[in-house]
C-alpha cells in the first residue's frame, strides 16, 4: 500500500526544488503574460487569510498561463510610504523606516508560504530612493507640463492624522485611514491637474475589460454632464450670478437661487436688515466640512435680502445662502426649480418659496404638489414660448437656444476635482520643488534626483499645517538652481498614492538607473494583462494609475495609455457574521497555523472553495478539513494506480475529457469555487471507477494531476514524479485539451410521465429519435401505458410525456 500523503514532507521538498530550479523562466521565445497583484502596504499585523485569497487567485491564473506556453511576469513589491506605515510607527514608538523594514520581512515570509511563482528579482519598494527617484521625476515632468501647481484652498483636514486629504480619501465624512471626522482647513497645497484628462479617463473606460460596477464607479466619480451656464443679473446692482444647470429646459420654473456661503458675492448681497443673519450663517458654515454639509437631511439657509432676474421671463427670484451648495462645485450657485428637484422642493416648502411646475405628464398640471415631479419625460407647461414642447427634446436644444439669446452658453461640467497632492507628514516622497524669492517655484534638476528624505529622530506630525521636514533647517535651506540665490525646499511630502500610481511599470526594469523603464522593455512586457485586487481601490488607485499612464504615454515613456487590460476584483474574506477582519476586532485568522496543520495546498484550495471569488465570504476554519481529506483521496487514487499500467477504457476516456472541459471552462470563467468542487466530484467518480474496473490508466491520472497543478502545486509535482516524470509538471507539459465527441454519452436516462406525473425511468441511446423514445417508454411501462392517448411528447435528452384522457 502506498504511503499516506504527508504535506509537510512534500511541500518542503518542492519549495526547495523550485528555488534550485525555477519553473517560470524567460527563454526569450515565449510570448509574455503579465499577471499582477495589487501590492500590499506592510502593516504590522501581517497577512490574514483574506489577503491570501487574492494572491492564490493570481498564482493559479499565472500557473495556468504558464501551462499555455507563456512566460508569466508575476512580481511582488511593497507600497511602503504614506499614512498607514507612519501611523503604525507612531503607535508603536519606532521610526517608520525600522518598522516598515520589519513588517516587510514578516509579510514577505508569509507570502513565500503561498509558494506563488513570484519573481523576487523584480521586487520594488516605494521607499527605496532608487524607486522614488522616478516618482519625483514624474512630478517634475508634470510640473513642466503645467499639470502640477500650487494653490491655497480649503482642504479636507484630518485632525488625527494631522494632514490634508484628497476628496477621494474622505468616506462618509471621515478619514479613510483612521475614521476620524474630517474638517476644513485653508492651506497652500500642491495639486495635480487630473481634470485635464477627465474626458479621456471617462471615454477610455469603454475599451477596458473591467467589471461593469468598477467602470460605473469611475464614470460616476468623473461625473461628466452636459448643460448650460446661465447668467442671472442681480436686481439693482451691476453684478451677475452665473449658475450651471443640466436642466436649462426648466428655466421658467426657477423661482429662487441658492449660493454657497463662501460665494464671493455672499456678503455683498446682504441688506441692512439681513446683514447680521447672513454673516452669522457664513461663519457657522465655515466651521463645517463639505461632507457633513452634503449629508445633512435638514436644510438650513438664510435670505440675503437681494433678488436676481430670471433672464428668460424677467421675474425677480430671491437669492438665498445655504450650506448644501459648495463653493468648489460648479459655480458655487444654483438656480432652484422646486417642482422638479427633491432637494429644491424640500427647501421651498421649508421657507415657503414659490413652486411652479413646468414639466407635466400628458400636459396635465398637478394640483397641490406633495413632492417634486422628477421624471425626465413630459410636456412643457407654464413656459411661455416653450409650452407644448417635449421636455426630452428641449433639454438637448435649450443650451444652444440660451446661447443665442445671449444670457448663457453651452457647458460641459465634471464632478472630478484636481488631486490634492500635498501631505503634511514625514513618511513620504519629498516633493522636488525649490521655492526661490526671485524665481518662484523651481523644479529640482532631473540630474539631482532623488531628493532624499532626511534622517530624523522626531517625525510626528506638527498639527500646524507644516510638515515635520520644515523644522530641519539644514535640509530646507538650499540654493536656487536657476539663479543660485538662497532658497528653500518644499517641505510637504507626496501622498501614499504617488508610488502606487506607476509601480507596475518599474517591475519589468527595476534596476535601470537611467530611465523609469526602457522603451524596449516597456514595449516587450507592458501593459499589465491581468490585474487582481480588491474593489475598494476602484476610484482611488485605479483612477490615479490610469491618469499617470496616460501622462507617461503623452511624454513618450510608454506606447499605451491604459495600464491594466483586464481587472478582476476578489471579494473580501470576513470574520463571523460578515465583520471585516481586523486586529481591533480580534477576528483576524492568520494563515501560519493553518499551513502547519493542513498544508499550503489545502489552504490554497480552501481559499477558493469558500465561495465565488468575486463575492465576500465568511471564514470558517472547519471547512478546510474537507479540502484536506479530498487531497488525501486524490493522493491515494494516483499513488495506488501509478504503477499498474492499466489500459484506458471507454468510460475513463469519457470522464477524462469531461474533467478537462469542466475544469477549463470554470477556470476561464473564474468560477474557481466550482473548480474545487469539480475536482472533488470527478475524483470520487474515478475512485468508484477504479474499484469497478480494477484501476485507472496513466493518461487519465496524468491529466488529472496536470489540471490540479495550478491549485495544489506541491502535491501535483510529487504525484507527477511518482508517475515517472523527471521534469516539473509545469515545464513542457501543456494544459490538456478535450474532445467534445469523446465527451458524448452513448446512453442517457430519462423520465417517463403520464399526465405530468413520473411513472418510471428508461435508458435509451443518446441519439434516439422520438419514435425510439416512445417505443422504449411503452416497453418499460407495459400495462401502465394508457389507451386513450391524446399526445405523445419527447423532449430530447430529458423526458417522455404522455397525455391521456
Amino acid at each position: 500500500m502506498a504511503a499516506a500523503y504527508n504535506h509537510k514532507v512534500v511541500e518542503k521538498k518542492w519549495r526547495g526544488n523550485w528555488e534550485a530550479h525555477p519553473i517560470n523562466v524567460n527563454d526569450g521565445k515565449k510570448p509574455k503574460y503579465y499577471c499582477l497583484d495589487m501590492f500590499p502596504y506592510p502593516s504590522g499585523s501581517g497577512l490574514h487569510v483574506g489577503h491570501w485569497r487574492g494572491y492564490v487567485i493570481s498564482d493559479v491564473w499565472s500557473r495556468y498561463k504558464m501551462m499555455h506556453g507563456y512566460y508569466v511576469i508575476h512580481p511582488m513589491g511593497w507600497d511602503a510610504f504614506g499614512l498607514p506605515a507612519e501611523n503604525y510607527a507612531i503607535k508603536n514608538g519606532v521610526h517608520p523606516r525600522i518598522s516598515t523594514a520589519s513588517n516587510i520581512a514578516n509579510i514577505k515570509r508569509q507570502i513565500q508560504d503561498i509558494s506563488a511563482v513570484y519573481d523576487w528579482d523584480m521586487e520594488v519598494n516605494t521607499t527605496d530612493p532608487e524607486f522614488y527617484k522616478w516618482t519625483q521625476w514624474i512630478f517634475v515632468k508634470m510640473f513642466k507640463a503645467g499639470l502640477a501647481y500650487e494653490k491655497e484652498m480649503p482642504i479636507n483636514w484630518c485632525p488625527s492624522c494631522k494632514t490634508g486629504l484628497a476628496n477621494e480619501e474622505v468616506v462618509n465624512g471621515c478619514c479613510e485611514r483612521c475614521h476620524s471626522v474630517v474638517t476644513k482647513k485653508d492651506l497652500k497645497q500642491w495639486m495635480l491637474k487630473i481634470t485635464a484628462y477627465a474626458d479621456r479617463l471617462l471615454d477610455d473606460l469603454d475599451k477596458l475589460d473591467w467589471p461593469e460596477k468598477v467602470k460605473k464607479m469611475q464614470g460616476d466619480w468623473i461625473g461628466r454632464s452636459y448643460g448650460a451656464e446661465v447668467d442671472f443679473k442681480v436686481d439693482g446692482k451691476d453684478e451677475s450670478i452665473t449658475v450651471y444647470t443640466t436642466r436649462p429646459d426648466t428655466l421658467h420654473g426657477a423661482t429662487f437661487m441658492v449660493l454657497a456661503p463662501e460665494h464671493k458675492l455672499a456678503k455683498s448681497l446682504a441688506t441692512d436688515e439681513t446683514r447680521k443673519d447672513v454673516e452669522d450663517y457664513i461663519f457657522k458654515a465655515s466651521t463645517r466640512s463639505n461632507i457633513d454639509r452634503m449629508q445633512d437631511k435638514e436644510k438650513t439657509g438664510v435670505f440675503t435680502g437681494s433678488y436676481a432676474i430670471n433672464p428668460l421671463n424677467g421675474k425677480k427670484v430671491p437669492i438665498w445662502l445655504s450650506d448644501y451648495v459648495l463653493a468648489d462645485y460648479g459655480t458655487g450657485a444654483i438656480m432652484c426649480v422646486p417642482a422638479h428637484d427633491d432637494r429644491d422642493f424640500e427647501f421651498a416648502k421649508k421657507f415657503n418659496l414659490p413652486i411652479i411646475q413646468v414639466i407635466a405628464k400628458d400636459g396635465k398640471e398637478i394640483e397641490n404638489m406633495t413632492e417634486a415631479y422628477t421624471e425626465a419625460a413630459g410636456t412643457m407647461i407654464n413656459s411661455g414660448d416653450w409650452n407644448g414642447m417635449e421636455s426630452s427634446v428641449l433639454k438637448k436644444e435649450a443650451p444652444e437656444m440660451i446661447e443665442k439669446m445671449g444670457f448663457g452658453k453651452k457647458k460641459v461640467n465634471y464632478k472630478l476635482r484636481d488631486w490634492v497632492f500635498s501631505r503634511q507628514r514625514y513618511w513620504g516622497e519629498p516633493i522636488p520643488i525649490i521655492h526661490c524669492p526671485d524665481c518662484g517655484c523651481v523644479p529640482v534638476p532631473e540630474d539631482q534626483l532623488p531628493v532624499l528624505l532626511p534622517e530624523v529622530e522626531k517625525y510626528e506630525p506638527t498639527g500646524t499645517g507644516e510638515s515635520p521636514l520644515a523644522a530641519i533647517d539644514e535640509w530646507v535651506n538650499t540654493t536656487c538652481p536657476c539663479c543660485g540665490k538662497p532658497a528653500k525646499r518644499e517641505t510637504n511630502t507626496m501622498p501614499q498614492w504617488a508610488g502606487s500610481s506607476w509601480y507596475f511599470l518599474r517591475y519589468v526594469d527595476n534596476k535601470n538607473k537611467d530611465e523609469l523603464v526602457s522603451r524596449e522593455k516597456a514595449d516587450k512586457y507592458l501593459p499589465v494583462d491581468m490585474y487582481i485586487g480588491g474593489v475598494e481601490h476602484a476610484v482611488l488607485h485605479l483612477l490615479y494609475s490610469r491618469f499617470y499612464t496616460k501622462f507617461l504615454h503623452d511624454i513618450g515613456v510608454v506606447d499605451f495609455d491604459e495600464p491594466f487590460t483586464k481587472l478582476f476584483n476578489q471579494g473580501m474574506i470576513t470574520g463571523k457574521n460578515g465583520i471585516k477582519m481586523s486586529k481591533s476586532m480580534g477576528n483576524v485568522v492568520s494563515p501560519d497555523d493553518l499551513i502547519e496543520d493542513y498544508g499550503c495546498d489545502a489552504l490554497r484550495m480552501y481559499e477558493l472553495f469558500v465561495g465565488p471569488p468575486e463575492m465576500d465570504a465568511e471564514w470558517d476554519d472547519r471547512g478546510i478539513d474537507g479540502v484536506r481529506r479530498f487531497l488525501g483521496r486524490f493522493w491515494n487514487l494516483v499513488t495506488e494506480n501509478a504503477d499498474k499500467n492499466f489500459a484506458e477504457t471507454a468510460e475513463t476516456v469519457k470522464i477524462r475529457h469531461k474533467l478537462v472541459y469542466d475544469i477549463t471552462t470554470r477556470l476561464e470563467n473564474f468560477n474557481l469555487n466550482t473548480v474545487v468542487s469539480g475536482f472533488m466530484e470527478y475524483t470520487n467518480k474515478l475512485i468508484d471507477l477504479s474499484k469497478k474496473q480494477g484501476g485507472i490508466d496513466k493518461t487519465t491520472l496524468e491529466t488529472a494531476v496536470t489540471l490540479l497543478a495550478p491549485f495544489a502545486p506541491h502535491l501535483a509535482e510529487e504525484l507527477w514524479e511518482q508517475l515517472g516524470h523527471n521534469t516539473s509538471v509545469f515545464v513542457g507539459n501543456p494544459w490538456p485539451s478535450y474532445d467534445e465527441e469523446a465527451m458524448k454519452e452513448d446512453e442517457i436516462e430519462i423520465a417517463v410521465q403520464i399526465n405530468g406525473k413520473v411513472k418510471g425511468k428508461i435508458t435509451i441511446p443518446a441519439d434516439a429519435d422520438k419514435d425510439a423514445a416512445i417505443a422504449a417508454a411503452k416497453a418499460a411501462l407495459e400495462d401502465k401505458y394508457p389507451e386513450n392517448i391524446v399526445k405523445e411528447i419527447y423532449v430530447p435528452g430529458r423526458i417522455v410525456n404522455i397525455v391521456a384522457k
